[in-house]
């Protein structure tokens, strides 16, 4: 048996808080978790969505039903199955978002943030070593770095971004064990960050997300 891999044209969506105008200032991109879809997810971030901000959300390429044939439908960024061509297929497809996106604003030195929740966590922290797109803000929640990153490649590209850590202490997915991991991790390769606790579970809460705006 001889395993063959072939590009296919997919066709992909993602959602706007609003119209692009002349006066968005900030531009945040925001990866859901797992399971999520994108159209529920940016709803979180109605705090934050203002004429002058712009909130994009792309959903991941492979959706499923959560149970059965039929109900409610999730999408999920990869799986362990072909992984390294779905991490390739899904970091084209942010790549070209933000191209689609940044080229339509009117003012060229935006703010952009990329906020990963989840599994969208680890999406991010790959989408920034592989594309080198420069991000002010790495907003890392309820979610970590991957192990199989280059750490050496991610310390160059945080060294003009800040990475926020923001779990909650109650949350079911991250325990403390995983906390510590984490931070040990980040301490041993030099990357600088900033931990944020909340109040609360695997959830975005509006009160904290304000902080960064």
């Amino acid at each position: 048996m001889i395993k063959k891999n072939i590009s296919v044209s997919k066709t992909a969506r993602y959602y706007l808080s609003r119209e692009i105008t002349e006066n968005i200032k900030s531009v945040w991109f925001v990866l859901h978790g797992y399971g999520q879809l994108a159209e529920e997810f940016i709803r979180n971030f109605e705090t934050i969505s203002n004429e002058n901000t712009l909130i994009i959300a792309p959903e991941a390429l492979n959706r499923f039903y959560w149970k059965g044939f039929g109900g409610r439908i999730g999408a999920t960024w990869m799986t362990k199955e072909d992984r390294l061509n779905e991490i390739k297929d899904y970091i084209n497809f942010l790549n070209k978002i933000h191209s689609e996106v940044i080229s339509q604003l009117k003012i060229k030195d935006v703010k952009i943030s990329l906020l990963g929740f989840s599994q969208g966590a680890a999406t991010a922290c790959r989408w920034v070593v592989d594309s080198g797109i420069k991000f002010d803000q790495l907003i890392l929640w309820g979610g970590t770095i991957p192990p199989d990153l280059n750490n050496k490649e991610l310390e160059k590209i945080l060294e003009d971004s800040n990475l926020k850590i923001v779990v909650g202490d109650k949350d079911e997915f991250i325990d403390e064990n995983l906390i510590e991991r984490e931070i040990n991790h980040l301490n041993e390769n030099n990357l600088f960050y900033q931990l944020i606790r909340f109040d609360g579970k695997h959830e975005i809460k509006p009160e904290i997300l304000r902080q960064f705006e």
